[in-house]
């Protein structure tokens, strides 16, 4: 059996020095504003994998208590992948774009798919990084936030 997962996860930006996403620290001069460490790109691979799963989504199993207070993201995507993998499942694909004016995450896209393949005990062909801007187009556009998309193939093995 297959089934497929889709996530989203989107943040604020406020005056900063870095960003991370897929578990990449990148130099940029905004922040995102979030409870944990705020990688909206690992947040989406939960959503979706919880979502292939029927399990619903990360605010189900993880909340904002000061136990995740500045948590790196990579703690919820190895707890989900526990899951995934006890439910008798694998990842076939995983497939994001990350949306942002700033800063550029195309230069990134290869170091950010060997770091969650990395995280997930998968091959870094399975995971694909595009990006895009939004053209200047509402609060993406005007530098205000960042948004995350994935869409991932699991199968029963």
């Amino acid at each position: 059996m297959i089934r497929i997962g889709y996530g989203y996860d989107s943040h604020r930006y406020k005056d900063g020095e870095y960003i991370i996403i897929g578990g990449v620290k990148i130099s940029s001069q905004r922040s995102i504003v979030a409870h944990s460490d705020g990688d909206i790109l690992i947040h989406a691979i939960c959503d979706a994998l919880l979502g292939a799963l029927g399990k619903g989504d990360m605010g189900s199993y993880f909340d904002d208590s000061k136990k995740y207070k500045d948590i790196d993201s990579s703690f919820f995507l190895k707890e989900i992948i526990q899951m995934v993998v006890n439910d008798g499942y694998e990842i076939v694909n995983i497939d994001t774009t990350i949306i942002a004016e700033k800063p550029s995450i195309s230069k990134h896209a290869d170091k950010i798919e060997k770091s969650i393949s990395s995280i997930l005990g998968i091959n870094k062909e399975q995971v694909n990084v595009k990006s895009k801007s939004n053209d200047k187009l509402g609060y993406v556009g005007r530098y205000e936030g960042i948004e995350a998309h994935v869409s991932l193939l699991i199968e029963r093995i």
